[in-house]
């Protein structure tokens, strides 16, 4: 007969793991600030400084970063940075820590909610067409699904820059998440979803934040998706290939038709901040739970051709690229301290430790987290994939610890960006990590 007398070690262990889980879930899921939009966001200036003062990729300096990320604790990881038509290419440690497979530069990979970048033009390219009003409630395209109030409230901008008021439908759909997150993510791999029942789960859990302020929800792109769909008659992940990654001329980038992803790809591994262990291999999942939010796969090559092509007025007009870059606080800042990102629609600006702008996103999934920025005019560009997720570590109260890996990712990032020497003091980000690092509400 099973023991079912109460086990104190047990339980204590139990309810640290809920304290910590939910902790970070809620600080991922929660930000909100003035919603006061910026038709030139302060970035541009600055963008375009870092644009013609950045020096030359130096290739020795990159390489010996990025192993500096991969010897702070990372798996594996692999990036492409350019400067103009000079180009860069690297990989460092292993794609499966079981058989020692070394990372490799060229492999597919999960890239998260970088896929809302993509939905956006596809959003935005309907605006151009007169489909979609920018700032037309919801409701009068969808209002079987957002009704009421919030069909005449929330507007397809808000969806966009998430100040909808729409809360997050990840907790609701892996409820497991808090108490024992090996198993809700076990039991989640081979789980087909559908984005209406998605979207109503986001409808019906409590707001994260007033609608008008910034509150990061994949619900909000599962909603743009839909409306795709219903003004173009189109599945929105086929209209997005068409219309989106076959012009932008991208052959590696795609919506997967299955939990596997075809082409070479590293082991993906989640330690859930530390309650999975040893961290699991997530590669093979079934993406229907992230679809126009983030279910997508590409290369680090093929999203800086991406971003390169956006932000140079290949994919949208002049007009509905300025609507894309008119962003709004993307978190409160402390007293006396800038904001250092601010979110467009479906593109942020932000502030990296150099003190310069770029523009970009960051995705991240279940073991895989991706990064991709560009100064203003596309010149320069940094994008990373990498294959070990929720690395962060908390204390027994919540409060996270150091976080090496974080660092060194930064480092990276802002060297590749710069041409300035990576080497960043723990923290040394003006911006909360919270809100750029990847992981899977992202």
């Amino acid at each position: 007969m099973r023991d079912t007398r109460p086990n104190p070690r047990s339980d204590r262990r139990r309810a640290r793991l809920a304290a910590v889980a939910s902790a970070a879930l809620l600080s991922l899921l929660a930000g909100a600030s003035p919603a006061g939009a910026d038709a030139v966001p302060p970035s541009a200036t600055a963008t375009a400084s870092a644009a013609s003062t950045a020096t030359p990729l130096d290739r020795k300096a990159l390489r010996a970063s990025l192993e500096a990320f991969h010897q702070a604790g990372m798996y594996g990881a692999y990036s492409s940075v350019r400067d103009g038509s000079e180009r860069w290419r690297g990989a460092v440690g292993v794609a499966d820590i079981d058989t020692g497979r070394p990372m490799r530069p060229d492999y597919e990979h999960r890239i998260g909610s970088i896929t809302k970048t993509f939905t956006s033009v596809a959003v935005l390219q309907q605006v151009a067409e007169g489909r979609i009003g920018l700032d037309a409630p919801i409701g009068d395209y969808l209002p079987d699904l957002v009704p009421g109030e919030r069909g005449r409230e929330v507007t397809v901008r808000m969806l966009l820059n998430h100040t909808s008021g729409i809360a997050d439908y990840i907790l609701p759909a892996f409820p497991g998440l808090v108490t024992d997150p090996g198993q809700a993510l076990d039991e989640g791999r081979f789980r087909e979803l559908v984005p209406e029942e998605l979207v109503r789960l986001g409808l019906a859990a409590e707001p994260p934040a007033p609608r008008g302020t910034h509150a990061y929800a994949n619900t909000n792109y599962l909603i743009a998706g839909l409306l795709l769909e219903k003004v173009t008659g189109q599945d929105p992940e086929a209209y997005i290939t068409e219309n989106v990654i076959h012009r932008a001329g991208l052959r590696h980038t795609y919506f997967p038709r299955s939990a596997r992803i075809p082409g070479p790809h590293a082991r993906m591994y989640e330690s859930f901040y530390g309650t999975i262990d040893p961290a699991r291999d997530y590669s093979v999942y079934d993406m229907s739970w992230a679809g126009t939010a983030g279910a997508m796969v590409s290369t680090t090559d093929d999203l800086n051709d991406f971003y390169r092509r956006l932000l140079g007025g290949k994919l949208l007009g002049a007009a509905e690229l300025r609507e894309m870059k008119t962003t709004v606080p993307a978190y409160e800042p402390a007293p006396g301290q800038e904001v250092a990102m601010r979110y467009g629609l479906g593109l942020y600006t932000l502030k990296m430790p150099g003190g310069d702008w770029y523009w970009g996103h960051d995705g991240g999934v279940f073991g895989a987290g991706t990064w991709a920025l560009s100064t203003e005019d596309g010149r320069r560009q940094a994008a990373i994939g990498y294959n070990l997720m929720k690395y962060e570590r908390f204390g027994e109260d919540g409060t996270p610890l150091p976080d090496p890996i974080g660092s060194a990712l930064f480092g990276y990032m802002d060297g590749a960006l710069s041409g300035a020497p990576a080497e960043r003091a723990p923290g040394a980000s003006p911006v909360p990590q919270r809100l750029v690092a990847p992981e899977q509400l992202r």
